[in-house]
């Protein structure tokens, strides 16, 4: 997210409470943070039946929150924050043009490349299979063992990838504590206090949550229920 300045003319405006980010987003964000850990302890401790539920509430996370970057409030739009490369480069050389409320270029690519990564994660976990073909994701019957045995290796050295793109994300954000930018609070409570030239996001409607929410659970069900036939 992109805070003003503190410059000399900017200081002796006062800043305003402004909703950066929904509650759905919060929530999406939260939850899959906290999963992540969860679901790599329960692997470790052989808890795969726990480890097996985990994955299925973050695909249908995963699957509302592509649906909520399209649908979804203006800051969670990928329309908003997913720039081409001569924006991206121009915020790096500090030319970044009027401020704005959301990701700032950088760190669009950031969430895109999370979000790629943990859904590289849960699509090989589907398919995954155990070395001793007793616990297996609800799509491996789609493949052989072999296949499903290569998957699984895949499974776990994607997670690392996801580990090292989380690490650059949380000492971005100490960088900007650092910097007396705080994003973790409006992460939490979605409000960020802002320049009054900033124009607030326009929020989704309960309808287009509704719809986000009911589809992203009817796939994840058809997912880990609905396919029992095997072509």
């Amino acid at each position: 997210m992109i805070l003003p300045k503190s410059g000399a003319g900017e200081a002796e405006t006062p800043l305003r409470p402004v909703r950066v980010w929904d509650l759905p987003t919060r929530l999406v964000h939260w939850l899959i943070a906290a999963l992540i850990p969860f679901s790599w302890w329960s692997a470790t401790n052989d808890h795969l039946s726990w480890h097996r539920l985990s994955g299925y509430v973050m695909l249908g996370l995963l699957g509302f929150r592509l649906i909520w970057g399209v649908i979804g409030s203006s800051t969670a739009r990928f329309s908003d924050f997913v720039a081409g490369p001569p924006t991206v480069i121009a915020y790096l050389r500090g030319r970044s043009g009027a401020r704005r409320i959301g990701h700032n270029p950088l760190g669009g690519w950031s969430v895109i490349a999370l979000l790629t990564a943990l859904a590289l994660q849960i699509g090989l976990g589907l398919f995954a299979v155990d070395e001793d073909a007793i616990e297996a994701g609800p799509l491996s019957k789609f493949v052989s063992f072999d296949t499903g045995r290569a998957i699984t290796h895949w499974h776990h050295q994607i997670f690392w990838v996801l580990v090292a793109l989380i690490t650059v994300h949380l000492v971005a954000i100490l960088v900007y504590a650092l910097r007396r930018k705080n994003l973790i609070g409006p992460m939490i409570t979605g409000v960020a206090r802002l320049s009054p030239s900033l124009t607030a996001p326009a929020l989704a409607s309960r309808t287009r949550l509704i719809i986000a929410a009911a589809v992203a659970a009817g796939l994840t069900w058809f997912v880990a229920h609905g396919l029992s036939f095997k072509p």
